[in-house]
């Protein structure tokens, strides 16, 4: 099977599988994971933060952060596409108390003009804004990237009005390769930030929330909390600290495989595709004439090919380290060949 669902379902490598079985281990609830700390120490290292923090998964990543920065009754203001208000099963009201206010914007985008028409006014019998929140790669919007100078606007503006700001970057070094830059520099404005070690970066579990050393300490809290305190976890973090060192690399590879894929799609007639919007490693298209997503991804499957339903006429297909150039080229046939039943 060629799977092209999505880049969390790699496989660990054989020097991740390595370090994993000769990991170091402590309770980590204790903070005596030795393994856990480097991962920590690592993390923050490379986003120029004070610390970091291991979570099992980007959703509590995210949620710990609408905890830490706002009060119950507040707004958390995003994109309308954003995996916050899509994917995250409504935890920022369960948990935090916030209702998510959504902003449309082109590729997913948003600019500082968006988020200055829906910033709540000072009055006092209306929700205030306790949080922005930017997604960096935009999964649902095709993995574009926010470049940025856009960033730097929103930070600087936020600022002004006393807003804090939050990225969820599941994908940041995605979104750094694309734009030839680190992630230090690309999220250096944010009061907080999320990205995945088990996405693009191929580690079997794992995430990583990075802050000030006040916000973290607070932050370990708040993971106690949602059921995230770990014992000996340092058999994650071990292959976590091989997916930061290796991985971000070769973001670009999976990147130029995407576009692979996008450019093959976009010349068929059955098929509706933004090539100006494949930035990264994730390619979204419609199927015109309203044909069935559903049926084409069964069809697919018979044919070794795996994807993912984004709607009743779409598809997504996402590049990663376990589908190498040839297997793209194979995807990018097979699903060609099956197009054409729908002309």
């Amino acid at each position: 099977m060629i799977d092209l669902r999505s880049d969390t379902v790699t496989r660990p490598t054989p020097a991740m599988r390595q370090a994993m079985a000769a990991a170091e281990v402590g309770d980590d609830v204790y903070g005596e994971d030795p393994t856990i700390n480097r991962l920590e120490e690592a993390a923050a290292s490379i986003f120029g933060r004070e610390a970091a923090l291991f979570v099992p998964s980007g959703t509590m990543g995210n949620q710990i952060a609408v905890r830490l920065h706002t009060q119950p009754g507040q707004e958390v203001l995003c994109e309308a596409r954003a995996h916050v208000y899509e994917w995250e099963m409504a935890t920022a009201a369960a948990f935090s108390g916030c209702l998510i206010r959504t902003v449309a914007a082109e590729r997913g985008i948003l600019h500082w003009h968006h988020i200055q028409t829906a910033l709540a006014p000072r009055l006092y019998y209306r929700a205030q804004t306790g949080l922005l929140w930017i997604e960096n790669t935009h999964n649902m919007a095709g993995g574009t990237v926010t470049p940025l100078p856009v960033l730097e606007e929103i930070w600087q503006q936020a600022k002004s009005v006393g807003v804090p700001t939050h990225c969820d970057g599941a994908r940041i070094f995605n979104a750094a390769a694309a734009l030839n830059t680190t992630v230090a520099q690309l999220t250096r404005g944010f009061d907080t930030v999320m990205f995945c070690l088990s996405k693009g970066l191929a580690a079997p579990v794992g995430s990583m929330l990075v802050g000030s050393r006040a916000l973290m300490d607070r932050a370990r809290i708040v993971r106690k909390a949602l059921g995230g305190g770990m014992r000996q976890a340092g058999v994650l973090a071990a292959a976590g600290l091989i997916a930061l060192e290796q991985m971000p690399s070769r973001l670009c590879q999976d990147h130029a495989n995407a576009r692979l894929l996008a450019e093959t799609l976009a010349a068929h007639p059955a098929v509706e595709l933004d090539l100006a919007g494949v930035q990264s490693n994730i390619v979204l298209f419609h199927l015109k004439g309203n044909a069935s997503a559903q049926d084409l991804a069964a069809t697919l499957r018979k044919h070794g090919v795996l994807v993912s339903i984004t709607g009743p006429h779409s598809i997504r297909l996402v590049t990663h380290l376990d589908v190498d150039r040839p297997a793209c080229q194979h995807a990018a046939a097979a699903i060609t060949a099956q197009l054409h039943h729908l002309v």
